[in-house]
């Protein structure tokens, strides 16, 4: 297997919505006997379906179904971050491993990615009050020699892009020196990360059509089934997008034609904004490599294959 030569230990599918990453993963997972790693920060959530864009149909080639992981593990209202997003992630890529099978990453949730190609864990630090107050007045040249104080290989230079920035990365420093058992360990992670393009036209066309179908197969009552079950408007407004708009359409705040409308402007903006956060990693060191959604499924496995047995 190309896999097994490979410097990469992983493959991560990104990609705005809409642009069929699921399905390239799939595809791909098939022809490695690798497993499938969500990084949608809401496909984690049980009863989130149609309106998350779970597409489970996509899991299956050839009538097999591939292992996923980090979907359908929460209950909707259960409040899920990128700290135990990043703490699930490396527990599943070890079982993996363990397995000889070969972990592949796929996903929009710029966030959520970013928490696994950085290479560096993340500890959900609590803010100092006490320490915020003290650095209050200083300015960025200052804030940023405390930081490097504390940590003198500054890898990561956005922590002092901004004020705020270097005052929230001195404190996580201050948090880790303060407790030096806190487990900051990382496995170590090479992955080949393959960004899936459509011209703007073309993936704005993919995702209104992706819309309607979603509504045709029911993601109204999907919404409608939620609220019966417990949870408040604000509790599914909260998640965004589909659950926002439906939810105020259900409970009378907008008409069928006003929900369609928002939520189709919505969707476009969101994929606008995930686009922006790819071109960003890129800037901030991430190397994707960018193909074709256009391509027929073989070619694009094919691509991403021989991407992957490159050892430059």
């Amino acid at each position: 297997m190309a896999a097994k030569n490979s410097k990469y230990n992983l493959i991560t599918i990104l990609g705005p919505t809409a642009t069929g990453k699921t399905g390239i993963a799939a595809n791909l997972a098939a022809y490695l006997k690798g497993e499938i790693i969500s990084a949608d920060s809401r496909q984690v959530y049980r009863g989130m379906d149609l309106g998350t864009g779970k597409d489970y149909e996509d899991y299956f080639v050839d009538g097999i179904e591939i292992p996923s992981h980090l979907v359908d593990i929460e209950d909707a209202g259960v409040h899920y971050n990128v700290y135990r997003f990043q703490t699930d992630f490396i527990k599943v890529f070890d079982e993996i491993q363990s397995r000889n099978k070969f972990p592949i990453l796929c996903g929009g949730s710029g966030l959520y990615l970013e928490a696994i190609l950085k290479n560096y864990r993340l500890i959900e630090v609590p803010p100092n009050k006490v320490l915020r107050k003290e650095l209050e007045g200083k300015n960025l040249n200052e804030l940023t020699e405390i930081l490097k104080n504390l940590k003198p290989k500054l890898h990561n230079h956005t922590d002092v892009e901004t004020d705020r920035r270097a005052v929230r990365a001195i404190e996580i420093e201050k948090y880790y020196a303060e407790n030096p058992k806190t487990d900051t360990s990382f496995p170590e992670i090479n992955s080949l990360n393959i960004g899936i393009d459509f011209d703007r036209k073309l993936r704005r066309e993919r995702i209104t059509k992706r819309l309607k179908q979603r509504l045709e197969d029911g993601m109204l009552d999907e919404v409608r089934k939620l609220l019966d079950s417990g949870l408040t408007p604000g509790q599914l407004i909260y998640y965004g997008l589909e659950y926002k708009f439906l939810t105020l359409h259900l409970t009378g705040e907008l008409s069928f034609d006003e929900m369609f409308a928002k939520l189709e402007i919505a969707i476009h903006q969101f994929a606008k904004r995930q686009m922006t956060w790819f071109r960003g990693m890129e800037k901030r060191g991430t190397k994707i490599h960018w193909i074709d959604g256009q391509m027929e499924m073989e070619e694009k496995v094919g691509q991403i294959v021989e991407l992957l047995k490159c050892r430059d």
